[in-house]
């Protein structure tokens, strides 16, 4: 993959997990949500690891290390082994290990996820700014019981003049109850306080994607998510291919309106896009085809899908996939949208597809 403005997704005569070597999984909203496997992930997972794919999961929420995570997929049905997760925790402690000295301290603002990378890496945690020689202020989750004081502890050596870097910026995180402030929330209150930038991270910068190319050795990679703004970008910035699955955070009206840095290589209704080729969009005379629908955009700011005629005359919409008229309906907008954010009306041709 270059990062030439797309125009369409791509098409695999192979299925995804023979043609790349190893998948990076997202984790919330790709292989689980609020804690349980998402259907088909069990499976689908299992299938792709039998066939010879390499598994790893990143993640940017820092706060349970590789362990513990890696304890989760278990009981999930996914055996997994910590050296096969990948957390922000572990690209941020690299990152600060590259600029400060061996044993150097720490004032770490969030969870044990954190801790375990920075010892990983030979940095020495602290728990107060008044710690002689620190070095750096890192930043990750902490989960909802982090007390406010610690952002207080943080602004205090950040505008002594200590670096801060920080895990990620998402600013909100989902959880089983619903959406929740993230660490960039947090970031955002320490900023405030210190008007100061932390060194990042996590998805979507350079430093997460080294992490787990790393971790993995990963020759062919796929980046699997639900987010365009993390997982997808993330790959763009890496100059490797994605797939994005819709079992998370993105639908198909945001899909249609994503900026060249956000347009997925692939995108598939589930994992289950793993074990499979990916079908060709075609460009012609009326517009994309793809499978049984043509997508076009009108002289009225419309995107408009039809449904190819079968041989015998009928409409092919209703043995149509879907999933084929989102691909050419991605064609369409992205093609007229070229290097911005297609503002054309798609509420009429996503409604047909049910989407």
């Amino acid at each position: 993959m270059t990062r030439q403005s797309r125009t369409s997704p791509a098409a695999s005569e192979q299925s995804l997990h023979q043609a790349y070597d190893t998948a990076l999984l997202d984790l919330d909203g790709v292989v689980y949500a609020g804690g349980e496997a998402i259907a088909f992930a069990v499976e689908s997972l299992a299938a792709a690891r039998a066939d010879g794919m390499h598994l790893a999961y990143v993640t940017n929420n820092a706060l349970r290390t590789p362990d513990a995570v890696a304890e989760h997929l278990g009981e999930l049905g996914i055996p997994t082994e910590a050296g096969e997760v990948i957390t922000s925790a572990q690209a941020v402690a690299r990152l600060i290990a590259e600029q400060v000295e061996p044993g150097s301290k720490v004032l770490v603002i969030g969870g044990e996820g954190l801790r375990v990378a920075l010892r990983e890496r030979g940095l020495v945690p602290v728990d107060s700014a008044e710690e002689e020689g620190l070095a750096a202020v890192v930043q990750g989750y902490g989960g909802p019981d982090l007390p406010w004081g610690r952002f207080a502890e943080a602004s205090y050596a950040i505008n002594r003049g200590v670096p801060w870097f920080a895990s990620n910026t998402d600013l909100t995180i989902p959880g089983a109850r619903g959406i929740a402030p993230g660490n960039g929330a947090a970031v955002e209150v320490v900023r405030i306080a210190t008007g100061a930038e932390p060194q990042v991270a996590g998805k979507p910068l350079p430093p997460m994607h080294r992490e787990t190319v790393l971790r993995t050795g990963a020759e062919r990679p796929l980046v699997v998510g639900d987010r365009l703004d993390t997982d997808i970008e993330g790959a763009f910035n890496g100059e490797v291919d994605s797939l994005l699955v819709l079992t998370g955070v993105t639908d198909a009206e945001q899909l249609l309106r994503a900026e060249p840095r956000h347009r997925p290589t692939y995108v598939d209704r589930d994992l289950r896009g793993l074990l499979t080729g990916q079908p060709e969009v075609e460009p012609g005379p009326e517009g994309f085809r793809c499978g049984g629908w043509t997508a076009g955009a009108t002289n009225g700011g419309v995107l408009e899908l039809r449904a190819v005629e079968g041989t015998d005359g009928a409409d092919a919409a209703d043995g149509a996939d879907p999933l084929d008229g989102l691909r050419a309906l991605c064609a369409a907008a992205w093609t007229a949208a070229g290097d911005g954010v297609c503002t054309l009306d798609a509420a009429k041709a996503l409604a047909r597809l049910g989407l």
